[in-house]
């Protein structure tokens, strides 16, 4: 059973500065919930309850975020505002850790840090800012397969052949709604990739991996990269892949963000008509300006 999940939120978000200069880009709001909200929700879903976060310097408003709020709580419930209090104190029940990296290492490095919590159970690893439709049960999926194949098992995605070089690419073979893994390039280059499926921040992982992490040299950039430490698994056992069926935003992306933005505020019932309204009238004036253009 997986009851564990690693969510890695030490890096230093640059694409979105200077937003990110001193806040966490994992707590930017889609909507009206951090990224990382949207995570272990996504989580808690499967039944996962133990949260090992992985920090570094400037993220002290992930571990505020997912603690007590006493002095918002009294205001909240005196006001008899039941919904928001409600709101606020539905992941209570969680239980989370927290690890500082203190050095940006790679994906693979933060994941190693979770060791001490995670022991020897299979555990999921969540990017949050791989922003899954809540109304997809991606991780559940995996889950499934997990307990079938008694395998790690990543997500995978098909990407257009010129923006491989963004992932890790793997190389494999379909069997059923599953793919039996052959190999994992990360970033290759569009006319050496071995296919255009590409691996995506959802994870269900083993604990023997850890054991190549421990000994794993810098790949890519410089870092500890999980592509890599996958592919020395491989060697040893098998990996499956598992292409999703539902919508899968870059929210680390800016406009993924927004597209995540847009999407999910259109299925929120506060804001979805008027955001609705407004882009009819957006496009309206898209389509006045193109056709004045073309004048």
């Amino acid at each position: 059973m997986v009851k564990k999940a690693i969510l890695p939120a030490a890096g230093l978000g640059t694409r979105f500065l200077p937003a990110t200069k001193a806040s966490p880009k994992e707590m930017l709001p889609i909507v009206d919930k951090p990224m990382i909200q949207y995570a272990v929700e996504e989580a808690i879903s499967c039944g996962i309850e133990d949260f090992i976060v992985i920090t570094g310097k400037n993220k002290r408003a992930i571990e505020d975020h997912f603690d007590s709020a006493y002095e918002l709580e009294e205001k909240l419930r005196s006001s008899g505002k039941k919904k928001l209090l409600d709101e606020i104190n539905k992941l209570s029940h969680a239980n989370f850790a927290y690890i500082r990296q203190r050095v940006a290492m790679g994906l693979g490095h933060a994941i190693l840090c979770a060791k001490p919590f995670v022991r020897d159970e299979p555990f999921a690893v969540i990017l949050s800012d791989d922003i899954i439709d809540p109304d997809y049960h991606l991780l559940k999926e995996m889950i499934r397969v997990y307990n079938e194949v008694d395998c790690p098992v990543i997500a995978l995605e098909e990407v257009p052949k010129t923006e491989v070089f963004k992932y890790g690419i793997i190389d494999g073979a379909k069997e059923g709604d599953i793919f039996k893994i052959r190999n994992l390039v990360e970033k290759p280059k569009p006319e050496e990739a071995p296919s255009n499926l590409a691996i995506i921040g959802r994870y269900i992982l083993t604990p023997d991996l850890f054991r190549i992490l421990e000994k794993q040299k810098a790949g890519a950039g410089g870092e500890i990269q999980l592509t890599d430490a996958l592919k020395e698994l491989l060697k040893k056992r098998t990996i499956y892949g598992y292409l999703i069926k539902g919508r899968r935003y870059d929210a680390g992306d800016k406009l993924g963000f927004l597209k995540a933005t847009i999407d999910l505020g259109l299925k929120n019932p506060e804001v979805s008509e008027g955001l609705r309204d407004y882009i009819k009238e957006v496009s309206a004036r898209i389509k006045s300006a193109d056709a004045g253009r073309k004048r």
